[in-house]
């Protein structure tokens, strides 16, 4: 069995992110004026610093493509860089780079050709590779069964999450329904099938419930709508029927959680466990609050590590807050803004569950293993 897990894993390794791209590839397809195809630059045709109508100079260019797939391979394109348009990416090009371009087609049938971006898939894919790697060297048979729960839990929210979002199913209970397979996927297949794994579900189960249920009082507290950001303008023609906004927004609490609540609650249950195997002769209490002080110093890290998870993401307006360059006028204006108040949110409302799952894991753990003992 054993001898079979590394071959399943590369197979998984490698299909996964191509379904990922395939559905991809097929979204634009579907899009009957616009086609999207890889090219690559042959020449630069002209470089200039231009100046715009607002007095501002940029650098464009006029480019030579060869596209490399589909019905443009081998075909040559002119792409018009240089004009009086402005655009927020100000890429420059050089020969033998590798452009992902779009041909738009007007009501004449004319094509006009525009490069949104590099082309970057060989260099995800060596930094994917490299993970795997680190992840399978140093983690060995534990890091196998990890990188599988992985691809697992990528393959959940891919092919059962974002479709039934998409065609127009609660996001809430998609997510929770598609957070329990996760759960027992990555409980089970990196620890095993034994009591440690039980109890760990079932921890972080009633933790999950609870994150689930203080995240729904205070988005409807705070009276959030989910449609703060920006990107869910792209979301709202999407699918089979409306996305609820507010549900994706409780679905995005849950699986950010999801991760969190996993490492925590795992070594909790572990200190536990660890703790009755040295000394047998501690009692329930005594087992508790042994394994609980080392929970506290876990849950104060974990929860550094949840904040500047999502403070990384908001990083760009975080800066545009404090730089005073921002529309809103000082501090009680900007976090009475559904777009800052939606991040607090999310932070403190998986913080809080992540607290709590410490004594929850630790009480379960006491009794099964003081029981068991």
């Amino acid at each position: 069995m054993k001898k079979m897990v590394l071959p399943i894993l590369l197979l998984a390794f490698f299909l996964i992110p191509f379904f990922v791209f395939a559905q991809t590839e097929s979204a634009f397809e579907d899009s009957p004026n616009d086609s999207f195809f890889k090219a690559e630059v042959i020449e630069i045709i002209e470089e200039k610093i231009n100046t715009l109508p607002d007095g501002s100079e940029v650098r464009q260019q006029n480019l030579l493509l060869r596209g490399l797939e589909g019905e443009f391979r081998d075909k040559e394109i002119e792409f018009n860089g240089i004009g009086p348009l402005d655009v927020l990416s100000k890429n420059i090009y050089k020969t033998g780079d590798k452009v992902l371009t779009v041909a738009s087609y007007g009501a004449d049938g004319n094509a006009a050709y525009y490069i949104t971006d590099y082309v970057r898939s060989k260099s995800l894919w060596i930094i994917a590779i490299v993970f795997a790697l680190a992840l399978v060297i140093v983690g060995r048979i534990k890091g196998l069964r990890s990188l599988l729960a992985l691809l697992l839990t990528f393959f959940v929210i891919i092919k059962y999450i974002i479709p039934q979002i998409l065609a127009g199913a609660s996001p809430l209970v998609t997510t929770f329904i598609g957070s329990i397979a996760i759960l027992l996927i990555i409980i089970y297949v990196t620890e095993g099938w034994r009591a440690r794994s039980h109890i760990s579900v079932i921890s972080i189960f009633f933790s999950l419930i609870i994150t689930i249920l203080i995240s729904w009082l205070f988005v409807s507290l705070t009276k959030l709508t989910g449609a703060a950001s920006e990107d869910i303008l792209f979301l709202v023609n999407i699918g089979e029927q409306a996305i609820n906004f507010k549900g994706l927004l409780l679905a995005g609490v849950i699986i950010g959680a999801l991760g969190v609540l996993d490492d925590v609650v795992i070594s909790q249950v572990s200190t536990v466990e660890q703790i009755v195997r040295v000394n047998n002769s501690l009692n329930k209490k005594q087992i508790f609050r042994h394994a609980y002080k080392v929970g506290v110093s876990h849950i104060a890290s974990m929860t550094n590590t949840l904040f500047l998870a999502y403070a990384g993401v908001s990083l760009p307006l975080l800066i545009l807050f404090v730089s005073g360059e921002s529309a809103f006028a000082g501090w009680s204006q900007a976090v009475n803004s559904e777009l800052i108040a939606t991040e607090i949110v999310r932070t403190l409302a998986g913080s809080i569950g992540l607290i709590l799952s410490v004594p929850i894991a630790t009480f379960i753990a006491v009794r099964w293993y003081g029981k068991h003992n």
